[in-house]
């Protein structure tokens, strides 16, 4: 059952108690996305999923959307939780807020999993978003959501699946249509200010995408990864932008190998 968090946050805490992993959603979806994973990744680890401002059923948020603002609704989160150090896995926009906790409060982390999330985009692929971005803005998150769903999900398992397709089209269409275009921004100009992390990001850390997932390419994971001491890049052969859900038991394999490596070399400090 989903708890509210003093900000308003809705959250789940689910799992083993074990090493705590903090998972964060991309824009306009919510922590059901996660589905495919809680089950793996629970009879591991505590697993708390929490909607983002503006997303699913956390309130709008209280400012305006920035990194900064989200990097602070996750760190509040902990903080109600009691919840020292934890591994932050975000995707898409969850890794562009992951990247940005990171630097923030580099302390409460142990582990981090950057997962089909941008680098800094060419002009082209920069004004493409952007014109994406004043369609929502005008005609809400309808305008975008298909062209989103082709670029999302390999086009076999869209019709071998038309029911999970719906369920994302549903999920993106359910964001209010004044706040949506906001949020998309931060995926836009965000961007600029993780290149270089500053301060350094030091902990273990995944950095995965599909070589099919052309927004967030094998190009932007290499180069994320390239300015992170020590980082392991993946890229996912045949896949899109929901790797994790097309490809549930590759991506889970190589996102807890990953957390189990991550917690040796970690020893005791990989608690909550």
């Amino acid at each position: 059952m989903a708890a509210i968090a003093s900000d308003g946050t809705r959250y789940e805490v689910v799992g083993a108690d074990g090493p705590a992993v903090v998972l964060v959603h991309g824009l306009g979806l919510n922590r059901h996305m996660w589905r495919w994973q809680t089950e793996a990744l629970a009879a591991r680890h505590r697993l708390v999923l929490y909607d983002l401002f503006g997303h699913g059923e956390s309130p709008a948020p209280p400012e305006q959307p920035s990194l900064s603002l989200f990097s602070g609704q996750l760190r509040g989160l902990l903080d109600d939780l009691g919840l020292d150090k934890v591994a932050v896995a975000g995707f898409s926009l969850g890794g562009m807020i992951a990247r940005r906790f990171a630097m923030d409060h580099g302390d409460r982390l142990w582990a981090l999993a950057i997962l089909h999330s941008p680098y800094k985009r060419e002009p082209a692929a920069h004004e493409a978003i952007q014109r994406r971005v004043e369609q929502a803005r005008r005609d809400g998150p309808q305008a975008t959501v298909d062209a989103a769903l082709e670029r999302w999900l390999t086009q076999d398992f869209r019709n071998g699946h038309p029911e999970v397709a719906a369920l994302i089209r549903d999920w993106v269409l359910a964001n209010d249509r004044t706040v949506y275009p906001t949020i998309y921004q931060v995926l836009v100009d965000g961007v600029e200010e993780l290149i270089v992390p500053d301060p350094a990001i030091a902990c273990p850390t995944l950095v995965m995408t599909g070589d099919e997932d052309y927004g967030n390419s094998p190009a932007m994971t290499r180069a994320i990864a390239a300015e992170i001491p020590g980082a392991t890049a993946v890229v996912l052969p045949g896949l899109r932008h929901l790797a994790m859900i097309e490809a549930p038991e590759r991506f889970n394999g190589e996102l807890l190998s990953f957390l189990e490596g991550a917690c040796c070399r970690v020893g005791e400090t990989a608690g909550g």
